[in-house]
């Protein structure tokens, strides 16, 4: 397991960071405590849905959060409490819950909202740079202490808000079949292959080979005609050309090219990338500049494909016929540079967002036919959202999905084949939620909690693929556990699940693609540097897709050996794939069809 490979957590403190320099050097010198909340209690039911109060003006900022639970009580943690009675008939849950928010006038301010029982125990949280901050409970009778924590105040102060709000309609699950998958996992010779938390995925259409990036070594996987894995290893290192290869990383990540076949590994050093790249499945590696000039410090990804021929922006400006793309989050911004070589070297980094616009991390970086470039963030203005491009990453807007909330866990684009977006995230009630876009990102369709039909209540890692233009995969790790998901007593099971779409994203059906064997058992902690051992999936897993559309999940197995059958959790972090092994696929040329023997065969 990585010591610290993915630092979530750094953008707290760097958004803490850009707040004190958006504030045209305001200095925080006063240690006086803060207003209390006025009233300081209140109820909702359903005859009286909707509470609110105010607090402030905060000056001193408290960001014990970022070492866990915020501490409070004191002039220099300073807190405000409000008590919140929840009162509804019986069932009430079924059509509605409870939504608690923050909001602040001054942009450049950050507040942080905290839900807890009366134990004292937080059942629910939003800690982004977002306003609002949000948090959705279950519509049931409970009484609650909402605690708003001034994490960069600049002396402003906030307003909270609790209402009963009705559950979305859900449209009925897909009546197609669900497909089947079957997984395997990385020999342990190979190295790395328990150190696989946040893997990332590619395949190579010119040759079959499959790629999954585990920490600093690169896994190729063969699969043959029963669909039997055969397991490799393909890692740059400096013997086969790539002196950068194999050696340190703060984040690994794998991206391959579909049309050329090129793979490119990376691993993240500060604001720079050690990135190679091989066009004979790993034989041999070649050393790249790696990142733009001024790219940012954490989080990055990288990704690719053809250049927006309406759109402003050079053309290539070698024989590589795509372009490429580096995207990481700084102090006061998330920036991505484009690479009109084949990725051998950059132009500047370009913001895609500012910390006014956009807090927490963002997603992997997908690029569609029409050459339209997407990054998904899990927290624009207290909505999902995504940064788009259209004229090779030299300009960016954003643009949020309406009635989203914010997550705790990157979302994930996929883009079909006519350049429809399919937008997978976990809602701020822990759900999976996936939208669907026809214009770019600027409208949204058919918004749905796709576990719904299954149970499932807390979601993580959302990753998303598209094939043809009305089909989707959306991979997740779920559980039927309901409540805090971080908390350490969490006794939730994890499974990988896949809801696949044939209709545009009308509809899902959704399949346990590991029903015998969890993924994790109890919680899995995405708060960063502050987590423990339940740390080990880190903070994302990956999607892809072969030449026949079978989805490929790659993800960091953390439940193995006797945890597997019911023993102990271990916090494994074993390099996965599931494969999908029946069923129409991403792509319709190639679902399976009736023989005169009724014996099914793919085309």
């Amino acid at each position: 397991m990585l010591s610290s490979p993915r630092h979530q957590q750094c953008s707290r403190v760097l958004a803490l960071a850009a707040a004190a320099l958006l504030a045209c050097g305001a200095t925080l010198t006063v240690a006086s405590p803060a207003q209390s909340a006025t009233p300081t209690a209140g109820t909702v039911s359903d005859t009286a849905p909707t509470t609110t109060w105010t607090a402030g003006p905060f000056l001193v900022p408290n960001v014990t959060g970022n070492a866990g639970d915020p501490q409070c009580g004191t002039a220099v943690t300073p807190c405000d409490d409000y008590s919140l009675t929840v009162t509804v008939p019986a069932g009430y849950d079924a059509t509605h819950q409870v939504k608690v928010q923050a909001t602040w006038a001054n942009t450049a301010a950050d507040f942080d909202l905290y839900v807890l029982n009366p134990a004292g125990q937080i059942v629910a949280s939003s800690a982004s740079s977002s306003d609002p901050e949000t948090v959705l409970l279950p519509g049931v009778s409970a009484a609650y202490t909402v605690r708003v924590v001034p994490f960069t105040p600049l002396g402003d102060s906030f307003t909270g808000s609790a209402s009963l709000v009705s559950l979305p309609a859900n449209p009925p699950p897909s009546t197609s079949p669900a497909p089947t998958y079957s997984n395997s996992a990385a020999p342990d010779s190979l190295p790395n292959a328990h150190s696989a938390g946040e893997p990332s995925i590619g395949f190579n259409t010119k040759t079959g080979s499959t790629f999954l990036q585990a920490y600093t070594s690169t896994l190729r996987v063969a699969y043959d005609s029963t669909g039997a894995a055969t397991w490799t290893d393909a890692s740059a290192t400096a013997s086969n050309g790539c002196a950068t290869g194999g050696t340190t990383s703060l984040d690994p990540i794998l991206f391959t090219d579909r049309v050329t076949g090129r793979t490119f590994e990376s691993q993240l050093a500060g604001k720079a990338a050690l990135t190679c790249y091989t066009d004979d499945d790993g034989a041999s590696w070649h050393v790249t500049q790696g990142s733009g000039i001024n790219s940012g410090v954490d989080h990055q990804t990288l990704g690719g494909g053809p250049y927006s021929t309406g759109g402003l922006g050079a053309l290539p400006t070698s024989t590589y016929p795509n372009a490429v793309y580096y995207c990481s989050q700084d102090l006061v911004d998330a920036s991505c540079a484009t690479s009109r070589d084949g990725g051998l070297t950059y132009g500047p980094a370009v913001p895609m967002y500012n910390v006014t616009q956009c807090g927490g991390l963002h997603g992997h970086v997908k690029v569609a036919p029409d050459g339209t470039v997407y990054v998904p963030n899990k927290s624009c203005g207290g909505n999902q959202a995504v940064a788009v491009s259209t004229d090779n990453g030299t300009t960016w807007a954003v643009h949020q999905i309406p009635g989203s909330t914010p997550g705790d866990t990157d979302p994930s684009v996929g883009i079909g084949a006519a350049g429809t977006v399919y937008l997978g995230y976990q809602n701020a009630d822990g759900t999976a939620h996936v939208a669907v876009s026809h214009d770019r990102g600027t409208t949204w369709l058919y918004d749905q909690n796709v576990g719904a039909a299954a149970g499932i209540k807390n979601v993580v890692f959302p990753e998303v693929v598209a094939g043809d233009d009305n089909r989707a995969a959306f991979a997740f790790l779920g559980t039927t556990t309901g409540g805090n998901y971080q908390d350490p007593a969490f006794g939730g099971v994890w499974h990988l699940y896949v809801a696949t779409s044939y209709d545009g994203g009308q509809s899902w059906v959704t399949a346990d693609a590991t029903s015998t064997d969890p993924v994790q058992r109890g919680p899995i902690c995405t708060a960063g540097t502050s987590c423990g051992n339940d740390r080990n999936l880190l903070d994302f897993m990956d999607i892809t897709m072969d030449s026949q559309g079978r989805a490929l999940v790659a993800y960091a197995d953390g439940c193995t050996g006797a945890c597997a059958t019911g023993g102990a959790q271990n916090y494994d972090a074993l390099a996965s794939i599931a494969r999908q092994s029946s069923g129409n696929t991403l792509l319709g040329a190639y679902d399976p069809v009736i023989t005169s023997k009724h014996k099914l065969k793919r085309h």
